[in-house]
């Protein structure tokens, strides 16, 4: 313990920081955290065994190893690791051609499923590839959430009205909806819009209360009393208390290839996943996270998944939401949910039996409105119209290509509209202001003045292929329009940073052409990489070494002595 009597810390735990310093008081937000999400999970992780094809009690056994795993080993102290609904229909997918009509050895291909998605993170991890989540930008962040959220909030309308929608796309879901309106089943859809007023009330007048606790326990409240379930109104029903056989399971090796191109798919998908939910939760509390510790925690949590017969996992937004909406502090809540899932396995099943589906949609509407960054959008759209395009062009793509897909197209037009700006950047001709300190950009500072005879030009970019030819054009230009003769020409290079070949043999070309119009080439404030740079290059021998300045005043006062 330490010195603060408030705080445990575990300095060895790999986990997130906030839970190896444990502050006490946040037990009371994790412990209710903890039991709220529980309560939710339970009915979504057994939907979401089913929707595997396995029975849907694996759906619990699958979510209490990936929540135990993640509370060691994950970086987000928000994040809800375990069952998810893309990564289930991923699994149905690649297993049930593999399997016989009877559906012999499903269960085993699932897990060993997992199992080898948990390998592929593994290698991931070791490989250091988590800087791949850094093409995930804010726009892509915010498009990305706005997608999900509604996938959210269309996979529950049929919750919600009590219809049976099939349909396998969000806008097929959405028209099936309404399509059916004269079969809605307005008892269902009346106990569900009164939760969900009821979440959207407390949260408004009463943000500090546990809302979706509540609601879980008034709808239950409300089946037990006036007998919605004979009305029609369903409900979780009973869970069955058989526990897992754990080990390794059994495979076909003829199978070993159309299951691994499955795993590499699925592992793609729950990486991209677990990245984007956990930095935009991550970045609402001012923290960050370990994009690279991310893959270890999924490895590890779909290992424990394939251990425990159970399938492939990812991280749950919906979960994550719901946790962070009743005020989850750290990871202590994950293992609340694991505890409290056994703990309803073995001995509250009849209690849960009575929850109503419909309360489990408003629930999920509410946490998926809640992924809904409307100010973020509104700052995009003020700060950069190209950033903002980007948000809604990557919830346009995971709406109508999948989520993987539509990350995909966004991280394509990120790197698009990044290598636009980057390809064209800002430049600058350096002069004096008086009264001024230090040299400032002509276009900025209409009194500035160029010293006579010199140009100070910066370049406010890397150099390399893709824009060493707009340089040079550039930097002659900037040359032909000064109205007295130049003398010297100074790169200020605060900004080139690694060269290429292709940079190597423009700054060369650069230099030659100068030399015929008899103006002396040098570089400022290089950087001591950039200068091993020119000497492994040998353009340090045609620059000379006396004409590279590691200072804009030391050039300066070069020029003036010569």
């Amino acid at each position: 313990m330490s010195k603060n009597s408030r705080r445990v810390d575990f300095p060895d735990l790999p986990g997130p920081k906030d839970l190896r310093s444990y502050q006490w008081q946040w037990l009371g937000r994790d412990l209710l955290a903890g039991v709220t999400v529980a309560a939710y999970a339970i009915p979504q992780c057994m939907a979401y065994g089913d929707l595997a094809g396995v029975d849907p009690v694996v759906g619990l056994w699958t979510l209490v190893p990936a929540a135990l795993v993640y509370a060691l080993f994950g970086s987000s102290s928000q994040l809800s690791l375990g069952p998810e609904s893309t990564t289930a229909v991923m699994t149905a997918a690649a297993i049930a051609p593999l399997v016989s009509l009877q559906g012999e050895n499903y269960g085993s291909l699932a897990a060993f499923l997992a199992l080898m998605v948990g390998l592929i993170c593994l290698v991931g991890y070791i490989a250091r590839l988590g800087f791949l989540a850094n093409l995930l930008s804010k726009p892509i962040l915010i498009g990305y959430m706005a997608g999900v959220a509604v996938i959210m909030i269309a996979g529950q309308l049929g919750k919600i009205s009590g219809l049976s929608i099939r349909e396998n796309t969000v806008f097929k879901e959405i028209f099936a909806f309404f399509w059916g309106i004269n079969q809605w089943h307005w008892p269902t859809l009346s106990l569900a819009l009164l939760l969900l007023l009821f979440l959207f009330v407390i949260q408004k007048y009463f943000p500090k209360a546990p809302g979706p606790l509540l609601a879980v326990l008034l709808g239950t409240l409300a089946v037990a009393t006036l007998h919605l379930d004979q009305e029609g109104v369903a409900v979780v029903g009973k869970i069955s208390n058989t526990l897992p056989n754990f080990g390794l399971p059994t495979l076909d090796f003829s199978q070993l290839l159309p299951l691994g191109t499955a795993a590499v798919g699925i592992a793609l998908v729950g990486y991209s996943d677990n990245v984007l939910t956990a930095r935009a939760f991550a970045a609402r509390h001012n923290q960050e996270i370990d994009a690279n510790q991310e893959f270890l925690a999924l490895g590890l949590g779909n290992l424990a998944a394939g251990f425990c017969q159970g399938f492939p996992i990812s991280s749950s937004a919906s979960r994550t939401a719901v946790g962070d909406s009743v005020g989850s502090k750290s990871q202590l809540y994950s293992l609340v949910v694991a505890v409290v899932v056994v703990a309803v396995i073995f001995l509250l099943g009849p209690v849960l039996a009575l929850f109503p589906k419909a309360a489990l949609g408003a629930l999920v509407i509410y946490a998926a409105c809640k992924l809904l960054d409307i100010a973020g959008a509104k700052r995009l759209k003020s700060f950069r119209n190209s950033e903002f395009n980007l948000a809604v062009l990557t919830m346009v793509g995971v709406l109508t290509t999948g989520i993987l897909s539509g990350v995909a197209i966004a991280i394509g037009l990120s790197v698009i509209d990044l290598l636009a700006r980057i390809t064209r950047p800002d430049d600058a001709v350096l002069g004096t202001v008086p009264g001024v300190m230090g040299l400032h950009a002509l276009q900025d500072w209409p009194e500035a003045q160029t010293i006579p005879g010199l140009v100070i030009y910066r370049y406010d970019a890397p150099l390399f292929f893709a824009n060493a030819a707009d340089f040079k054009r550039r930097a002659l230009s900037a040359i032909a329009r000064e109205t007295k003769p130049v003398e010297w020409f100074v790169l200020n290079t605060e900004a080139l940073g690694e060269l290429d070949s292709t940079a190597v043999e423009v700054l060369e070309e650069l230099a030659r052409e100068l030399s015929r119009q008899g103006i002396v080439f040098a570089l400022a404030r290089v950087k001591h990489d950039l200068y091993l740079q020119l000497q492994r290059s040998r353009l340090l021998d045609k620059i000379s070494e006396e004409r590279i300045y590691y200072t804009l005043p030391t050039a300066i006062e070069a020029f003036k002595n010569r």
